[in-house]
């Protein structure tokens, strides 16, 4: 059916665009009884029931609702030419979240098996300089292990689990709809859907079959990671219950500030103080560059100040700056200029001051200066 053929979602329902979601799903239930293939012979009753499970699965879903009632029937809510709510998936799968919330049908058999551990989370805290360039750290967490008394099945040593009597053993109840003539499928209650009941359960664990243990790891931290990073390390979270998977480890990272270096995605900022002398004459100085903050053996960088330099006029040393995440190369360290005037003088300083004030126009600032300024600042943060 095109989108220019197609019902009002809210129409086929029988429902007010203002209802809601109970009310969506009450008139949902009403009808698909009254539709359904297995229940409803007359001639049409299938699309009838394809209809009214497409706009239950647009309006139930708040997001897909939202684009509905902006957009309609139109690309906006899909990406193609019309909205297809089933792509990719079971079109009688919604009546079966509705009514039995998503159990399965017959034929089918429910989830089983070892049920996979928890994910980890742990913050690990880095200076500026082992972010950039990288490091191994050891880290220790707490983590649900296996229990070795009872080889992680829960069961005091020397009894064993039984066989589920509510279930047969198989992990799941079957109950069949009157409605419908089919069979749901859920995990049993009495034992969580393993099967089995212990009738004894373990001393150390109190019948769960783990214990939280202290784990130590070393994590290997790649150069150029920032605080929005994170590493996922497979399989070194909690164990599963009764022998399931575990579950991964995810370490996320608390990058320290630095005294004078500001990192600016793969640049690094540090502002240069000189004084009126050095601004007004030029002069060469020193520049302390991350390396040689890390590496005592490393000498500063030279760099050249020529005369007449101002407050906030940048400078560039290429590939001092962060390395690249998992990549070549670096980027660049921006180095500000800032001129100190003096606030003290002694007798000597303040008449050659004075003798070189008597020299000197008397220009105030121009709001030029002051925009040049900011726009260097600007153009080197990208604003």
């Amino acid at each position: 059916m095109s989108s220019d053929t197609k019902r009002d979602y809210y129409e086929v329902l029988g429902v007010q665009r203002n209802a809601s979601q109970e009310d969506i799903k009450k008139a949902f239930r009403r009808l698909a009884r009254q539709y359904h293939p297995d229940v409803n012979r007359e001639e049409g009753s299938e699309s009838r029931f394809k209809e009214i499970n497409e706009a239950y699965e647009v309006l139930s879903d708040n997001q897909k609702r939202t684009m509905y009632d902006r957009f309609g029937h139109t690309t906006g809510m899909g990406g193609g030419a019309g909205f297809d709510p089933f792509a990719g998936a079971d079109p009688f799968s919604t009546i079966f979240d509705a009514f039995f919330g998503g159990a399965g049908v017959a034929g089918g058999r429910a989830q089983r098996g070892p049920q996979r551990g928890a994910d980890l989370r742990y913050n690990l805290r880095l200076s500026f300089e082992e972010a950039v360039f990288g490091c191994e750290k050891e880290i220790e967490f707490r983590r649900l292990e296996p229990c070795t008394p009872c080889g992680g099945s829960g069961a005091e040593p020397g009894t064993e689990p039984t066989r589920c009597a509510k279930c047969g053993g198989t992990g799941e109840v079957r109950q069949r709809s009157p409605l419908f003539n089919m069979v749901t499928v859920t995990s049993c209650e009495t034992c969580g859907g393993t099967g089995v009941v212990i009738a004894i359960p373990c001393r150390e664990c109190r019948g769960e079959g783990r214990i939280r243990q202290l784990r130590r790891l070393k994590v290997k931290v790649p150069s150029g990671v920032d605080s929005s990073s994170q590493i996922r390390i497979s399989n070194e979270g909690d164990s599963g219950p009764r022998g399931g998977l575990r579950g991964n480890l995810y370490v996320t990272l608390d990058i320290q500030a630095h005294r004078y270096f500001v990192r600016e995605g793969n640049d690094i900022l540090l502002e240069l103080q000189i004084n009126v002398a050095q601004a007004a004459l030029g002069a060469e100085v020193d520049v302390p560059t991350v390396d040689s903050a890390r590496n005592a053996e490393l000498l500063p960088e030279k760099l050249r100040i020529p005369p007449g330099t101002q407050t906030g006029q940048v400078f560039r040393l290429r590939g001092k700056g962060v390395p690249f995440l998992r990549q070549n190369g670096r980027g660049d360290q921006v180095v500000i200029t800032r001129v100190v005037v003096p606030t003290k003088l002694n007798d000597h300083q303040r008449k050659l001051f004075q003798e070189l004030a008597k020299t000197l126009d008397n220009e105030q600032p121009s709001s030029e200066h002051d925009e040049g300024f900011f726009g260097r600042v600007k153009d080197m943060l990208g604003i």
